[in-house]
């Protein structure tokens, strides 16, 4: 027995094993395009103006040092060591550093919370705080409301910057990869080539971008492996060939040499070196893709030694070749006989890499818009099967005449890596800060621990950050102004998001004029689903008063509708829905609470109707199973509400069944689920029930009203579900109209100019230039019903 479970955990650790070195290999196509591509002008841009490569060599040695150590201690120490692990559900990148600080400590500027968000099996927390250790940071933090707008401000900055390499990383990349035909051509025609051949590229990478990386992604890992096996192999050869001691070069002792000759020339040309880990961040944000052993292993073993290699070779070439500035690059150091080859397999990785880049360009820009910081867009999801993998039309064109614009513009690679590098370095720089607050407020290590973290990883990048920023006159202002740009955007996008919550907040109407809505005051009740769309997780929303004063109706069946964002990258589809009533079941009226996290794509279902609708049979079926035969186990450790008139119970509705005769019959197949725990919601919402783990159904939803009952004696509550279920057919089969408020945000009187210059220019602007919320929703444009309302914020 013992030899047979030894074999089993054998070959466990086999298959691990084998899985982690599958996924090591597809990050490198995904993951170290950027990075790896970096040998192409790192040499190049630091060479640029501020320093020249003399006869001593102590300004190329000094360079492969600062170059090795900078690659050993921020990638390697840095992100693999400590960042990685810094990962919410699996997820990484800025956002899912916020999210990981929002869940641990009350500072989280997003609307609607409730307390049974907590319950979502992705809403994990780590151990208990330790009283002595992080209470005092966490306390001063959640007291304090202007360090929240601050931390989401170094987050925006994080965000804005990450977009801006998007534009900065291709033009660099493939601008670099094609001017390598200057040795092939002369200067005369190469002036000419170089900037038409870059463009025509980049036009085709965007033109493509709507097909999905998934078509071509498996050609992206082999490119990229050659391309490393290129350079560690002409590494290799360079160093075996004109300089084997050239590794002497490594030690901590040339870079103080490097800066005592050269001075301030030396610190300016930091902003050319900091290039070697463009792309590390790509580390972090692209984790929830692959696993962290994975990334480790492929860093660690393949693309550390690769790039250590290049980098040591073309050293070792310039040591004993003293050109001009002009002629230090790349492609000087690969012999004749192989340059068109390397030519090539160093466009298609610099393709690869900027593929990238832009993927994740996209995604944090979804992240942005679930988090109400950024303006609603058109997200496509290009793929069935992988999660994750979207297109946005509007920035993808955008960001293509961008690319274009800095390629033509600027037309060399040093104005090109200036503005890089500072992109690249202030990332890395929001990065260090939140991962310090991870450390003390998530982790809930010593103070003094994340201090350190701060101060020597900081130290190091406010020193590359400090030489970019001499760069300013020489391509730097491009991403100070880019973010500059973003972050007014979606910082007035996200203020007036909060000012509209806080008016619907407090113009909410009462669940007793709901209920005394009837005959009476001459209010018709007419066939079919009326969905209103709200951001209140409770009381009626105004648009709604003013939609009935206009309109002296509205629908048999009722649903007010919630679309939020929680703090968790995924939330699993059988917790999706929260469902209840809105007054007593005879009024045919509930609210429906949909929940998504900031990686989900709120377009993953192939009808919201048809699944809405689902959902509110099974809680129909839940409500009156309940009703029935009592309350289940979980019912006893929830509060209720002394208030009589309050809203009813929530259900976390995934798709269930129950024992006993069906009320509806499923069209696809059945499948078993299960869903998480029950809490308390905030508020007039009492109680959250969550289900036991019953049977999940995919889709769609066809009732069945069946009239030969096996009982020939119905009790009151069986006729009540069998009428309530009755309803709900025949309203969906009148049909469904999507209530939305198309709103107009106006700055009171009295406001400041600032104020209303963001509201009334600003918001406005970009609210009638964005996609509207029907899109967002596919909402078809027969059922849409917007009703006017203007905001005095």
């Amino acid at each position: 027995m013992d030899l047979e479970l030894g074999k089993s955990s054998d070959t466990s650790k086999k298959d691990s094993w084998k899985t982690a070195l599958l996924l090591a290999y597809q990050s490198l196509g995904v993951v170290y395009g950027d990075l790896s591509t970096s040998p192409l002008y790192v040499y190049k841009s630091t060479f640029a103006e501020d320093i020249q490569h003399s006869e001593t060599n102590e300004e190329i040695y000094g360079v492969l040092s600062f170059v090795f150590w900078t690659l050993t201690l921020v990638p390697l120490f840095k992100y693999v060591f400590v960042v990685l692990r810094a990962d919410d559900n699996g997820e990484g990148g800025t956002f899912a550093l916020y999210s990981l600080i929002c869940r641990h400590n009350k500072v989280s500027l997003l609307p609607n919370r409730q307390v049974a968000d907590e319950a979502l099996s992705t809403y994990k927390l780590e151990h208990h705080p330790e009283k002595r250790s992080s209470s005092g940071v966490k306390l001063y933090l959640e007291k304090h409301k202007l360090l929240h707008t601050a931390l989401l401000i170094l987050v925006l900055l994080g965000t804005c910057m990450v977009i801006g390499d998007g534009v900065l990383t291709p033009a660099i990349s493939v601008f670099s990869a094609v001017s390598g035909l200057e040795l092939s051509m002369s200067k005369e025609h190469h002036q000419y080539a170089v900037i038409p051949i870059t463009c025509f590229i980049l036009v085709c990478l965007f033109a493509l971008q709507h097909y999905g990386t998934h078509r071509v992604g498996f050609f992206f890992a082999p490119i990229v492996l050659t391309w490393l096996l290129c350079i560690s192999s002409l590494g290799l050869y360079n160093i075996i060939h004109w300089n084997p001691h050239v590794y002497q070069a490594l030690s901590p002792y040339y870079m103080f040499k490097f800066l005592k000759k050269t001075r301030k020339g030396g610190w300016m040309s930091l902003g050319g070196i900091l290039l070697c880990i463009t792309g590390s961040e790509a580390m972090f944000a692209d984790l929830g893709h692959f696993s962290y052993s994975a990334i480790q292993t492929a860093f660690t073993f393949l693309v550390f030694p690769a790039l250590i290699l290049a980098y040591m070779g073309q050293a070792a070439y310039l040591s004993q070749h003293h050109h001009t500035s002009y002629q230090i690059s790349f492609y000087v150091s690969v012999p004749e006989s192989v340059r068109w080859p390397v030519l090539i397999i160093a466009i298609l990785a610099s393709v690869v890499g900027s593929q990238a880049i832009i993927s994740g360009t996209f995604s944090i820009i979804n992240q942005s818009q679930s988090l109400s910081c950024f303006p609603r867009v058109k997200v496509i999801h290009t793929s069935d099967k992988i999660h994750g993998q979207i297109y946005i039309p509007e920035i993808n064109w955008v960001l293509m005449i961008l690319c274009i614009a800095v390629t033509i513009g600027f037309r060399d690679t040093k104005h090109m890596g200036n503005a890089s590098g500072l992109a690249v370095m202030t990332v890395m720089l929001v990065t260090t800060c939140l991962t310090s607050l991870v450390i003390i407020l998530c982790w809930h290590k010593p103070a003094i621990v994340a201090l350190l973290f701060l101060l020597f990883f900081g130290s190091i990048e406010l020193l590359y950050f400090s030489a970019s920023l001499t760069k300013f006159t020489e391509g730097a202002w491009l991403p100070i102004l880019l973010a500059l740009f973003l972050m007014t955007i979606m910082f007035v996008w996200h203020y007036a998001t909060m000012k509209k919550y806080e008016f619907d907040l407090h113009n909410k109407v009462s669940l007793e004029w709901l209920l005394a809505l009837g005959p009476s005051l001459g209010i018709a009740r007419v066939p079919g689903i009326g969905l209103v769309f709200t951001d209140l997780t409770f009381g009626i929303p105004a648009n709604f008063s003013r939609f009935v004063t206009n309109l002296p109706a509205f629908h048999r069946v009722l649903v007010f509708v919630c679309v939020k964002s929680v703090p968790v990258p995924f939330v699993p589809p059988a917790e999706r829905y929260l469902v209840g009533r809105v007054g007593p079941a005879a009024h045919r009226s509930y609210r429906c609470i949909v929940r998504y996290g900031y990686r989900d794509v709120h377009q993953d279902v192939d009808s919201f109707e048809s699944e809405l609708v689902s959902k509110l049979a099974d809680f129909i079926h839940y409500d009156w199973h309940r009703s029935q035969h009592g309350p289940f186990a979980e019912d006893d450790i929830v509060s209720h509400s002394n208030e009589s008139t309050s809203e009813c119970r929530l259900a976390v509705i995934g798709t269930v069944a129950f024992p006993g005769t069906p009320a509806y019959e499923i069209e696809q197949s059945v499948q078993p689920a299960s869903v998480s725990i029950g809490f308390s919601t905030v508020e007039s919402v009492t109680d959250v029930i969550e289900l036991e783990p019953v049977l999940a159904v995919e889709r769609r939803v066809r009732f069945a009203i069946d009239d030969d009952s096996e009982s020939d004696v119905r009790t009151e509550m069986e006729l009540q579900l069998r009428e309530e279920l009755q309803d709900l057919l025949e309203a969906q089969e009148a049909g469904t109209a999507f209530i939305l408020g198309h709103s107009h945000v106006r700055a009171k009187q009295g406001s400041s100019v600032l104020k209303r210059l963001a509201i009334n220019f600003g918001y406005n602007f970009l609210r009638r230039n964005c996609r509207g919320p029907d899109v967002a929703l596919k909402v078809p444009p027969v059922s849409l019903l917007e009703v006017g309302m203007v905001y005095v914020v």
